[in-house]
């Protein structure tokens, strides 16, 4: 009975209680664009020129700490925050909810509005998200640049949040929740099945129809921590191998240059085709194609 005591004593100071050794905590990671953020409708309100630019990065910060804030009372302890608009430097960081950390600007690598993202993440969250070019009544719509009318892998269109789930599922990481306007909500729906969403405005042809950002933030807050408290709902997004890329690009230039990558092909008056069984090199591809 004393040796059971003792090994008992023992376990308990090797493992505090209430931890196992186990234990990592619930690590999040939080990639934030600008298009789709509360109230912004024109892509002067997104530039570092347009005189409302600082407005709207003080309410794209806001709205990235009622991430954070959800994250938190879902029991996260680890919290990585992408800047994923233009310069990527467009949160302001002292602003920021001091349990996050922030990554900003671009290091050319071609993870690009996923840098940061490994392994040992447990979910990934979008916010201020878009829908992709072409989608009809949605806010400042464009895949990753104004050159890019389409990209698919496997026949699936993809908008960038689509790309970035990809990558997010090549580390098994489920994207489990998206605030943006209503046509990217419907789109990440159709594509990743059990979703949590937050439609912050509605497109009306080139106008939108907002809520109100505090009711914005409110929402992406109550959703944020419904999400991480339910995350065996979620499954990281996933195409079967082996995978064809085909790049839609409007300027013929482009397609000329661009058709000399390394495995591009051009199939099309401007279309580039890429194939391979790895779809890292998928993504390679893509960052450096388009």
């Amino acid at each position: 009975m004393k040796k059971l005591m003792l090994s008992f004593f023992l376990i308990l100071m090797i493992v505090p209680l209430g931890f196992s050794q186990g234990d990592k905590g619930l690590k999040v990671f939080i990639s934030v664009d600008m298009e789709g953020i509360t109230g912004v409708v024109h892509w002067e309100e997104v530039s570092r020129t347009g005189k409302d630019y600082d407005y709207f990065r003080k309410v794209m910060t806001k709205e990235t700490n009622a991430a954070i804030e959800g994250a938190l009372a879902a029991g996260a302890t680890d919290i990585l925050v992408r800047d994923s608009h233009g310069s990527a430097r467009n949160i302001l960081p002292e602003l920021l909810h001091t349990e996050a950390k922030l990554l900003r600007d671009w290091s050319g690598e071609h993870l690009s509005m996923m840098e940061g993202i490994d392994n040992k993440f447990d979910a990934v969250i979008f916010i201020g998200y878009h829908a992709k070019a072409g989608t009809p009544n949605a806010l400042l719509e464009h895949t990753m640049s104004g050159s890019v009318t389409d990209v698919s892998i496997n026949g699936v269109s993809l908008p960038e949040a689509g790309i970035n789930a990809l990558i997010a599922g090549l580390y098994d990481v489920p994207v489990v929740f998206l605030a943006g306007d209503l046509a990217i909500c419907e789109q990440a729906k159709a594509m990743f099945g059990e979703l949590e969403t937050v439609a912050v405005k509605k497109g009306i042809g080139s106008a939108a129809l907002n809520i109100h950002p505090d009711k914005a933030r409110e929402k992406i807050r109550e959703g944020v921590k419904k999400a991480l408290l339910n995350l065996n709902r979620y499954r990281p997004y996933k195409l079967k191998p082996p995978y064809t890329m085909v790049l839609k690009l409007k300027q013929e230039e482009l397609v000329f240059k661009k058709s000399y990558y390394p495995g591009g092909e051009r199939t099309g008056d401007w279309e580039l085709t890429y194939k391979s069984k790895d779809l890292m090199e998928v993504i390679k591809a893509f960052y450096w194609m388009h």
